[in-house]
């Protein structure tokens, strides 16, 4: 199986890009959300950590926010991802955005969002996501789906619709402060365009990566 790649627009070329990453990142992702995008969930992204060991792991997250700083994405505190985080910050990110012949690259570091910054999200959630962050107890092992739903049941019961859910002490949110993010625009003949963004002092150096 093999995918010819097409571009009409010329590629991905140096003086196409802006002066900062993330800038760049704001142009491909608002194309990437426009209507009419072949992309169900363009704010759907790979995560991929290491524990204390060296063991990786990768997941799918979605993105809720992103700025100069960083990549924001929320999740319990308990889980695999999160412990990795604690034990080793060093993560990668990747945008696989196969049908525009697309993808980011993303490798930094991980550092919790504040209090305030985590409840305002939480707030903004739907009711039923508010209570799914309760009944969950991401990734350990339970008895059985109806163990599942009996504790959403009881947290429904508690908060019904329009009551103030407070925010679980065990769940909040990550900003990936990037060193380093590479655009990758898919060419014919596998001659793709990969140009990567690098922190130096002082700002991003751009360099371009053979394919």
């Amino acid at each position: 199986m093999r995918e010819q790649y097409r571009t009409h627009d010329g590629g991905l070329l140096e003086p196409d890009l802006a002066p900062h990453p993330m800038d760049q990142f704001a142009r491909w992702f608002r194309q990437a959300a426009e209507p009419g995008s072949p992309l169900a969930e363009p704010n759907a992204m790979v995560v991929s950590t290491a524990d204390a060991s060296g063991r990786p792991a990768s997941r799918t997250v979605l993105l809720k926010s992103y700025d100069h700083e960083g990549f924001v994405f929320y999740t319990n505190y308990g889980s695999r991802k999160a412990q990795d985080l604690d034990a080793n910050p060093q993560v990668a990110i990747l945008f696989p955005w196969h049908p525009m012949g697309r993808q980011i690259h993303v490798a930094g570091t991980a550092v919790r969002t504040s209090a305030e910054e985590t409840a305002a999200y939480f707030h903004s959630r739907p009711h039923g996501s508010q209570l799914g962050a309760w009944a969950s107890a991401q990734s350990s092992v339970i008895g059985s789906r109806a163990e599942l739903d009996a504790a959403y049941g009881e947290l429904v019961r508690r908060y019904p619709v329009g009551s103030d859910v407070p925010v679980p002490p065990h769940w909040g949110g990550f900003r990936v402060a990037p060193e380093e993010i590479e655009f990758w625009q898919g060419r014919e003949n596998r001659l793709h365009d990969r140009l990567r963004y690098v922190r130096v002092p002082g700002g991003w150096r751009v360099e371009r990566l053979s394919p």
